[in-house]
């Protein structure tokens, strides 16, 4: 069965008869176009696929199952005719449409069509990855471990983060990524309790920690990994640190399975650490989903309510937050099997001390 004819199969249960797909992400699932102005519509019948001038030509190549035609200039308006007969109600991805897009949806579209929110369907079937899916993303995740080993060689003491960030993005598309799948992250001394700082003009010192997170996108799929390095001996509460989330990381890597809901794999990285005195210094989700995004569903987090099955792909990610002193995060991509997980990330864990 067709990745189309498994959102079909769902549309049934929304009470609808078709769905309007305008996010990128999800129109290249289903149709493998990979151009930056499209649109699909999908049910049980009905494959269209809308482009304009400009992707004619290569969606001739890439959209092969989908019946294909050309819009006009104010491409919205190709949604005027081209509908089934009869009263329609029609999904729409409401998570990745403006309110301005809707209302100009809803002047195109044919009285008869009825439009409702029907945002999330392509990603549940996205959140479940096929076997060359999971083969992509390892090759992403393999990428990623090469840079960092090219990174120790490299050093990065005395250097800027921002050219340590630069570098490392260099070199990863200098070995055959598209790019990074999120802007890196390179974060020293006192600015690494800045969960998502950008790098800056600051110097890398000695005797400190430094928080890489980083990823890439190689052939339309994601990685992202997060390692914490030290810059020669670190003070003891920022050992401790590192100690306490490299527990609680291998933990809920351990409890990565099919069956539990994500905040229940949370929940074991949390419980850690806040026994180790730094639960107020937890303030992010354990983990979320990686694929043709980087952060995609399920979510392991507090909040999340999905049971983990077989072929999801997620992140465990904890870390610790210490203002003014420093930060910790340790995060390895993984995939749910059958009968547990399979840690697709290789870059060791260790304290390592680098130059």
């Amino acid at each position: 069965m067709s990745r189309a004819d498994r959102v079909a199969d769902r549309l049934a249960g929304k009470e609808l008869d078709l769905l309007l797909v305008t996010h990128g992400p999800n129109l290249r699932y289903l149709t493998g176009f990979t151009g930056s102005n499209g649109m699909a519509v999908v049910g049980r019948d009905v494959r269209r696929f809308v482009t304009d001038f400009r992707y004619v030509e290569q969606a001739a190549t890439q959209v092969v199952d989908f019946d294909r035609e050309q819009g006009p200039q104010d491409f919205v308006t190709a949604l005027a005719t081209g509908w089934p007969e009869g009263e329609l109600t029609v999904g729409f991805e409401d998570d990745h449409l403006s309110v301005k897009a809707h209302a100009r949806l809803r002047e195109v579209v044919p009285d008869r069509i009825t439009l409702e929110a029907a945002g999330g369907i392509v990603e549940a079937e996205r959140a479940v990855k096929e076997p060359g899916e999971i083969e992509q993303i390892a090759a992403a995740a393999a990428l990623c471990d090469d840079v960092y080993d090219w990174l120790r060689e490299w050093g990065i003491v005395g250097r800027a983060e921002r050219d340590v960030a630069f570098a490392l993005e260099h070199e990863m598309r200098r070995r055959g990524a598209q790019d990074p799948s999120f802007p890196s992250i390179v974060a020293s001394g006192p600015r690494g309790a800045l969960p998502h700082a950008s790098p800056g003009i600051d110097l890398i010192e000695r005797d400190t920690l430094v928080t890489f997170d980083m990823g890439v996108r190689l052939d339309g799929y994601c990685s992202d990994c997060t390692r914490t390095w030290a810059t020669g001996a670190v003070p003891d509460d920022l050992a401790e640190a590192y100690a306490l989330t490299l527990r609680a990381q291998i933990a809920a890597l351990d409890a990565v399975r099919p069956g539990p809901a994500g905040s229940e794999i949370d929940a074991v990285a949390r419980d850690i650490i806040t026994e180790g005195g730094h639960g107020e210094r937890f303030g992010h989700g354990l983990g979320h989903g990686v694929g043709m995004e980087v952060h995609e569903a399920p979510r392991l987090a507090r909040t999340g309510k999905d049971a983990l099955v077989a072929g999801n792909v997620v992140t465990v990610e904890p870390g610790i937050y210490l203002p003014g002193r420093g930060g910790v995060r340790i995060e390895d991509l993984v995939v749910v099997t059958e009968h547990g997980r399979d840690v697709l990330t290789r870059t060791t864990k260790d304290l390592v001390a680098v130059d």
